[in-house]
Formats: structure tokens, C-alpha cells, sequence
């Protein structure tokens, strides 16, 4: 066969079929083309039978990739090649012999909903209050102990001392039982049960060894300890094992993946054989050289360096902003730019942001622009669940026409007001020819509502609170009142799971909006507001078969590569993220660390990474530092604002007024006020000034803050703010 294609590292991991072997693929090394080679090299070199052999993958569609590789590679017989995912591997083997664990070889898959449905049994036979441990929270402990392979018991005994753990303990072991009753299996159990197959049942792990002769597993840095479990298991005769992943792109802890795995994987086969795979056929010289002096900081690591002999390219470009406002125009004008004036497509351009709620802003300037984009692994920002729940809401109170956003809302978190009686007021406005809130604040005249009468009364009685003590001044303080009455927000943070943080950053994202409306708009009101977020929402009229912008997340990058990659959010506290910071965990920063190296190696031709010095957080105004990865860049390899190291004028963006930093000065250190710099304040500290939304209050401290002032000021009713002078628009009180 044809190994002409392959550099020196590639071919040695090709050739290198017998014993352990250790690819350490760095990103855009071609690792896909070294497993779909070696498996062919197997079977045309070698003589193995196509049915000896198998390569386990993480994603159906990475199966699916590796299939047709293989497929196109080697040919007939290819067919026999087990390619898989670890749980359809899984699946297989179960159906043969799942009843040696005393259940049916017809046992049924659960899904979400299912465990869903089960625990609520569950919770209802414990007799478990949802609110004191949410459902979710409960299902995340269960997932992350198969992960481990902890049984109930061994749960149970790790948990004594810790109340809410012995009751989830509790809920693991009568969920399970429940699962076997009905000859059931979730996701994780199709792992854990394999495994306990294996470990009790020799006769059929000897079996599969002898099937299985030479095994390759892709992404091998992704794994947990249950799939570890499997593969030693399954590789321990013949040890004829190849692992493919790079440490360094290893992101999803929170999903239980374990990093030891790969970097403790010579002590496991001690005989291992290390081959490097440091060639990068993706990105230029620069973007790499940035990538190796970032990762080079975490010590949990296998030591590699990326190379390639691609161009020099640029320098990565470097660009800190007054504001996350001026960040996100900063983004749609290089856009337009480059695509007006360049030809390329909006397809060659990633934003990467690390968390959702980032997006917001990024969406709004793109759409102001006529960009158009997409989001990878989520929704646009107002279309999505809890956001759409609070606008709902919002328009309730507003006028209660909306008969849509009133049934959205009515069982929201849940009051127990069931289809049923959603269906007797519906018929009961129809009749009148009036709204459905007005049918449900008439809801005493339909005689068949039964208990349902008293849920639908408080639903109104809350809403007419809310409209009677509605001021549009202090609609962020409404957007709280909603959140803690109903109670919203705690639902979500009892929940305590990713998905549920997840959710809670959106809802800060929204108050940030609504104070950024407030603080530009001297007359607001909650019609205007609602009217403005309709027309940014409206996001569903362009064709998704053109060319388009993507928004992403970094994890939702990995694997992917564009020619223009923007990385925004670089601050201290948005990443690494401030739950990192407090937690002084070396652990938690070195996997952000990672996450940023992956985000720099999406690119390709082009690197920007921007932050901002001040951004609104949960509904304040708070300064950040450069992140401590772009500190991690030598100057250079990085264009710093007006400093661009290779000599050339930085390009500005459309907007005139965005002050760039260096990262290798604090750009957010205040200094003391000692006069006039761009502006005129017709107050100084000890006056008393008047706030449109706070009152009246005494000014305490102004400080600089670069082209603006920091002003702090004590207010009668509303406590100690502060504010910036631009936004604030402080008017002196003359006494």
C-alpha cells in the first residue's frame, strides 16, 4: 500500500502494530489519516483478518467519518472492521449477553425522559421533596458515579457524613432497582454493565479478547473511568492497543472525562510505545508559536511542540476595548470588512466565546451589520428556554394580550395547572370573545376548575402585583422581583448542574441588557424595551444555506477549524472563569488553559483575541484585567493595539473611539482624579446630585477610569452605587 502520503511520525505510528502504542496527535496533525492507514497497513501488510480488528470512537459521526475512510482505503472486506462508538459497542455485546446479569437480551434503552419519569417514581416513594434535591441534581451524582463505577453501595459508603449525598445515595439504589425491574439500561449503565460482564464472567471477556486483536481508540484523552475499565479489560491478552488523543485538548472534565487516563497510560502498559505527532498541517507559524507558549504553563502535560511548514502568516492580533459594546462592533466591522473588501465568505469566520451568554452582543452587532450567522450547540440568545420564560413574563405584565405568552408562563416553574385546564379557560374565552387572561382572571365563573382555581388565582394575583408595582425605571429590579417570587432562579440554582448554570449566566446576561436600556434611554418603558429585544430577536429571516458567521462556545469548537478565527471575552474572571480563580485549583485552571489552546488552534490563516475593560455582570458595571493567557503570548508573536511588533499601523476598527491597551501593562489600575482630561463634571465629591432611576444621593469618590470617570455615589433609598459619568448622567442638586 501507499505510504508515500505520511511524514516520518505518521508512517512510525502506521508500522507499529504489535503491543501498546501512544499517539500523542497534536492538533491538525492528521491523526484520522494515521488510524484509517493503519488499519489498512493491518490487513495488507500485516495479513490480519478484517474481523480481528477494532477502532472505537466517541461520536457517531465520527464513526461514521472513520467508516467511509476505512471503507475507501482498504476495500473489500472492510465491512467485517468493527467501527464504533463505545456505546454502541457497548449495545452489541449486551444483546448477546446481558442475561448472565439477569436481564433479557431484549432489554430496553432509557432515555432522558424516561430517567426523568423514573425518578419522579422514585422521589414519590422516598417521599423526597424535588425542591430540597432537584431531579437533575440527583440524575447528574447518579451519571457521574457510573462514571467512576461506584454501585449504590459503594456510593452509599462514600457518602456517610454527607446528608445530601446518603440521599442521593438513597435515590441511586432505588432508581436502579427500579431500572432492572423493567428490564432497563440508561446510557451510562450500557458501559457499566459491560464492564461488570466482563469482570464476572470471564468465559465471555475471553471471547471478545480473541475478537478484538487489535484495537485503536481515537480521542483517548476524552475518556472516563468506566471506559478505561473497558478498554484494559478488553486489550489485557493481547495488549495489542493503540490510543490516539493529545492532553492538551483535553476540556470536558464536567463530563467526567479523566486526563490521567492518557498521561498515566505508560504506567498501566509499561512497555508502551510514545510516538509525537507534532507536525500541524492547519495554521501558520505565528497562531502555532502562540499555541505552544500558552499550553507550555500547564505541568500536566506530555511534553510536545507543535511545527508546520506552512507561512510565517500574521501576527495574532490583539485588541482591548472601553467595552464589551466596542468589542462586539469591533468583531462585525473586521467581518465586513474582510468580506467586502477580501472576498471571502462569512463561512471562513468563528467567534468563540466561553460561555452563552456571551453571545447576546455578538448577535445584536452582527444583525445590525446584515451578517449573517449561526450558533453551534445552542440557540440564539432570545429564543432560548429561560430567556423566552422571562420576555413571557415581561409581556404578561406588560398589557396580557398575548394569550401565547400568558399559557407559556402559566405553569412556569410548575404550579400545577395542568392541558386540561388550560383547554376549560380556553373554551371559557372563547365563548366570551376576550383574551385568555382575562378568562383566567374570571376563572371563578368556570364551576369545573376544581383545586386548579386557587393556582390560577395566585398566578394573577402575582401578575397584578408585578403591574401595580411595575416602575420603568427599575425594570431590572422587576426582572429580580420575577425571579425570586415566582420562584425561577432558585428552582435553577438548586438544580446545581451545568445545564442549570448554564441558564442562570443567560439570566444575568438579561438583566445586563435591560440595564444597558435603561442606562441609554431617558425615558424607558416596558413597551419600548419589549419592542426592542423583538426586533434584535428576529433572527429567523435569513437562509441558513448561505454563508454565515458561526458563534460557538469553545467546546463546542473542538474538532473543528476555520480560515478567521475571533476569540473574545479574554479577561480575567470570564476565562479562565472566576469560579477557577476562587477555587485556587492548579486542576480547574490548567483544563481552561487547555480550552484556550483549542481555541487558538481552530485557526487557520488568522488570530484575534479581544477583551474589554469594563463589562456589565449581573447587572453592574465591573472592570476586568487581561487575561493571564494572553500574557502568555510574547510580544513577538502578538500585534498589541497601537504597538504592532512587526512594525505596521494597527487597523482600526469603524469606530473611532475604542481605546486599545497593552497586556503587558494593568490597563484597569484607577488613578486618583486630578482634574479635567475628555469631559466636564458639573459635580465633585461631597455634592449632592440626582440619579433618573436611584434619586437623590451624595457623591463619595471619583476616580479615572481612562476616558471616563468612576463615580461613587451613596443615594438615600437606593444604597452606594457606582457608576460611570457617561451613563450615569448625574445632575447636581443646587442646594
Amino acid at each position: 500500500m501507499r505510504l508515500d502520503g505520511l511524514n516520518k511520525e505518521q508512517m512510525e505510528a502506521v508500522v507499529n502494530t504489535k503491543g501498546p502504542l501512544l499517539i500523542l496527535a497534536g492538533a491538525g496533525s492528521g491523526k484520522t489519516r494515521v488510524l484509517t492507514h493503519r488499519v489498512a497497513y493491518l490487513i495488507e501488510e500485516e495479513g490480519v483478518d478484517p474481523f480481528h480488528i477494532m477502532a472505537i470512537t466517541f461520536t457517531n459521526k465520527a464513526a461514521k467519518e472513520m467508516r467511509t475512510r476505512v471503507d475507501d482505503l482498504v476495500g473489500y472486506g472492510s465491512e467485517n472492521i468493527w467501527v464504533a462508538t463505545f456505546h454502541s459497542t457497548c449495545v452489541r455485546i449486551l444483546r448477546r449477553f446481558i442475561d448472565r446479569l439477569g436481564y433479557s437480551n431484549h432489554f430496553i434503552i432509557y432515555d432522558t425522559d424516561d430517567q426523568k419519569a423514573v425518578l419522579k417514581e422514585v422521589y414519590k416513594y422516598l417521599q423526597i421533596d424535588s425542591k430540597q434535591l432537584p431531579e437533575k441534581s440527583a440524575l447528574a451524582e447518579i451519571s457521574k458515579a457510573k462514571d467512576s463505577f461506584l454501585s449504590p453501595s459503594e456510593y452509599e459508603r462514600q457518602a456517610r457524613g454527607d446528608y445530601q449525598k446518603t440521599r442521593i445515595a438513597q435515590v441511586y439504589a432505588e432508581y436502579q432497582k427500579r431500572l432492572r425491574g423493567n428490564d432497563a439500561l440508561d446510557f451510562d449503565d450500557l458501559l457499566v454493565k459491560t464492564v461488570e460482564l466482563f469482570q464476572f464472567h470471564p468465559d465471555v471477556l475471553e471471547i471478545f479478547q480473541e475478537r478484538f486483536q487489535y484495537i485503536m481508540v481515537d480521542e483517548y484523552q476524552d475518556t472516563n473511568h468506566v471506559q478505561f475499565l473497558l478498554i484494559h479489560q478488553l486489550a489485557s491478552k493481547y495488549r495489542n492497543l493503540c490510543v490516539v488523543g493529545d492532553d492538551d485538548q483535553s476540556i470536558y472534565k464536567f463530563r467526567g472525562a479523566n486526563i490521567y487516563n492518557i498521561l498515566d497510560f505508560e504506567k498501566e502498559f509499561p512497555d508502551t510505545k510514545v510516538i509525537k505527532l507534532e507536525q500541524n498541517y492547519r495554521s501558520t507559524k505565528n497562531i502555532l508559536a502562540a499555541a505552544n507558549e500558552v499550553i507550555k504553563n500547564n505541568h500536566a502535560r506530555k511534553d510536545k511542540r507543535l511545527w508546520c511548514e506552512n507561512e510565517e502568516g500574521e501576527l495574532v492580533h490583539f485588541r482591548q476595548y472601553e467595552n464589551e459594546y466596542e468589542e462586539g462592533e469591533y468583531v462585525a466591522a473586521e467581518i465586513d470588512r474582510m468580506v467586502q473588501n477580501h472576498g471571502v465568505s462569512y463561512n471562513d469566520f468563528a467567534v468563540l466565546y466561553r460561555t452563552n451568554a456571551q453571545s447576546r452582543i455578538i448577535e445584536e452587532k452582527l444583525l445590525m451589520n446584515n451578517i449573517p450567522y449561526k450558533i453551534v450547540g445552542g440557540q440564539n440568545f432570545y429564543g432560548r428556554k429561560e430567556i423566552k420564560d422571562l420576555i413571557c413574563y415581561l409581556k404578561t405584565i406588560c398589557n396580557g394580550r398575548d394569550d401565547l405568552a400568558v399559557k407559556r408562563i402559566l405553569n412556569v416553574p410548575k404550579r400545577g395547572i395542568g392541558a386540561t385546564t388550560v383547554s376549560k379557560v380556553e373554551q371559557y374565552a372563547q365563548d366570551r370573545g376576550i383574551d385568555f387572561y382575562q378568562a383566567l382572571m374570571e376563572a371563578e365563573n368556570i364551576t369545573s376548575l376544581g383545586k386548579a382555581l386557587g393556582k390560577i388565582q395566585e398566578f394573577c394575583d402575582l401578575i397584578q402585583e408585578f403591574k401595580q408595582n411595575l416602575n420603568p425605571y427599575q425594570l431590572d429590579e422587576l426582572l429580580d422581583e420575577i425571579l425570586e417570587k415566582t420562584g425561577y432562579a432558585k428552582e435553577l440554582e438548586e438544580e446545581n448542574t451545568e445545564e442549570s448554570r448554564g441558564r442562570l449566566e443567560n439570566i444575568d446576561e438579561f438583566r445586563n441588557k435591560i440595564v444597558d436600556y435603561l442606562e441609554k434611554n431617558d425615558e424607558p418603558t416596558l413597551e419600548e424595551l419589549l419592542e426592542e429585544i423583538a426586533l434584535v430577536a428576529e433572527i429567523d429571516g435569513y437562509d441558513e444555506s448561505q454563508p454565515s458567521v458561526v458563534l460557538m462556545t469553545f467546546h463546542s469548537a473542538k474538532g473543528l477549524e476555520f480560515p478567521h478565527v475571533f476569540m473574545v471575552g479574554m479577561e480575567e474572571g470570564l476565562f479562565p472563569s472566576y469560579m477557577t480563580i476562587v477555587s485556587g485549583s492548579n486542576e480547574e485552571l490548567e483544563e481552561e488553559r487547555r480550552l484556550c489552546y483549542v481555541g487558538i488552534t481552530r485557526a487557520r490563516e488568522k488570530l484575534c483575541l479581544s477583551c474589554a475593560k469594563r463589562r456589565m455582570v449581573h447587572g453592574e458595571t465591573r472592570f476586568s484585567k487581561v487575561s493571564r493567557f494572553v500574557g502568555e503570548i510574547p510580544e513577538g508573536l502578538m500585534e498589541q493595539g497601537k504597538k504592532a511588533v512587526s512594525g505596521s499601523k494597527v487597523e482600526k476598527p469603524k469606530r473611532g473611539n475604542a481605546k486599545i491597551g497593552f497586556v503587558n501593562q494593568n490597563p484597569y489600575q484607577k488613578k486618583e482624579f486630578s482634574g479635567i482630561k475628555e469631559t466636564t463634571l458639573d459635580y465633585q465629591v461631597g455634592d449632592t446630585v440626582k440619579h433618573i432611576k436611584f434619586g437623590i444621593g451624595i457623591v463619595n469618590e471619583i476616580v479615572s477610569g481612562g476616558r471616563d470617570y468612576e463615580v461613587t455615589v451613596d443615594f438615600e433609598n437606593a444604597g452606594t452605587k457606582k457608576m460611570f459619568a457617561s451613563f450615569a448622567k448625574l445632575k447636581k442638586v443646587e442646594e
